[in-house]
């Protein structure tokens, strides 16, 4: 049974002034919870180890699917199909990513139940609330798995100078310009967005932001900002799948600047391979034998208890829990029962003494640099909440 440390938590002033806006839930209650998680050291390793493995998996199996042409299997547009191609071909840089585990501070195994690697939030609190819960009560600010900031900035900037990066866009690119973008209305997408402007900033770039609908798009110029000025790479938070569904004109854009190189996006196209739940079928039937994986397919398993879930869909919507007999236990409604279902095995999620359930989320780039978990029902939803942790 999991026991939290109570803290005195950052005041909503403060909050609103670095820019966290959604501080407070539509009910009143805080997101973010006035307590810490207590994490090992040994646990905070082996989330580590967990999210590095994987990531390695995921490349291979983002390759099968590409080689074995498994894009439908997926859920995959088949208008995005083309770009996706491109972006992987060209080694287009992938910046973030978040894993969402159970297990691992209850004593069971570490299990990945699945990767947010195209859009993933969660990265403002991540990043800079749970550590200032750790400086505002006089603690140890160190004592976090909690470098994202850091390592975000250095894969910034490998998209210029890695290896596997882009320099090969040198002939293209004169200077090193993101343009940031994301949908208008929607704080939490606007101020995760800015965060990662502030960090490329940091890391050299030079940046700026405007809404998706300021942006501009011409297949021979490239990328534009609102005023007209061209851009290297344009960072957008907004799902590959919505573009595809309510802006097919823009993949066709899209497509054509990836095409000719006139420039690159961020996160690239083939995170949705990553980001489709379908993905987790292709990694079970390629690592059977990971410690890692549940089972997963895109039918019912049989006399298993196990969750269904849409290939896309969002904090936990359309999801539900079915056990051994095949009856629905829990469900929640959403948006999202327009995808194909997956079927994976049911891991139990760590649980405190008031029976709330705790979700690990992990983020990758380049390696695997901060953890921080949210608390809710059995299904996490929109209404979970954030708890940080502390190394003990």
């Amino acid at each position: 049974m999991l026991r939290t440390q109570t803290v005195e938590p950052v005041s909503n002033e403060l909050m609103e002034e670095i820019g966290f806006t959604w501080h407070t839930d539509p009910d009143g209650s805080a997101y973010v919870a006035p307590e810490l998680l207590p994490v090992s050291e040994a646990e905070a390793e082996a989330y580590y180890a967990a999210a590095n493995e994987l990531y390695d998996m995921f490349a291979e199996a983002g390759q099968h699917v590409i080689d074995n042409d498994l894009f439908e299997e997926l859920g995959i547009p088949e208008s995005l199909v083309q770009l996706i191609k491109f972006s992987w071909d060209d080694d287009d840089w992938h910046l973030y990513g978040r894993f969402d585990f159970a297990g691992g501070i209850d004593g069971k195994p570490i299990k990945l139940l699945e990767f947010n690697a195209d859009t993933p939030t969660s990265l403002f609190e991540t990043c800079i609330i749970q550590w200032a819960l750790l400086k505002s009560n006089g603690m140890d600010e160190a004592a976090q798995f909690n470098n994202a900031y850091e390592v975000i900035r250095d894969n910034f900037k490998r998209l210029i100078t890695n290896d596997d990066g882009l320099e090969k866009f040198d002939e293209y690119f004169n200077g090193e310009r993101i343009l940031f973008s994301s949908v208008r209305d929607l704080p939490e997408d606007e101020q995760t967005t800015r965060l990662l402007q502030r960090i490329a900033t940091d890391a050299g770039f030079s940046t700026d932001f405007c809404y998706i609908d300021e942006a501009g798009f011409l297949p021979d110029e490239g990328i534009f900002n609102k005023d007209q000025e061209s851009t290297n790479f344009w960072f957008k938070l907004w799902p590959w799948e919505d573009m595809a569904a309510d802006e097919p004109e823009l993949v066709e854009l899209l497509t054509e600047i990836g095409r000719k190189r006139t420039g690159v996006v961020i996160n690239p196209a083939y995170t949705l391979l990553f980001q489709s739940k379908g993905i987790m079928k292709v990694l079970y039937e390629l690592f059977p034998d990971s410690p890692y994986l549940l089972a997963t397919d895109n039918k019912p398993l049989e006399g298993i208890k196990q969750v269904s879930k849409p290939m896309f869909g969002r904090e936990g919507a359309n999801v539900a829990i079915i056990d051994e007999q095949g009856d629905t236990l829990e469900s929640t409604d959403g948006p999202y029962d327009v995808h194909d279902m997956l079927y994976q095995e049911y891991a139990e999620l760590a649980t405190d003494s008031e029976g709330r359930s705790y979700q690990a989320g992990v983020f990758f780039a380049w390696e695997a640099c901060g953890l921080g978990f949210r608390r809710g029902s059995k299904i996490l939803n929109d209404t979970a909440t954030f708890v940080g942790h502390v190394i003990r």
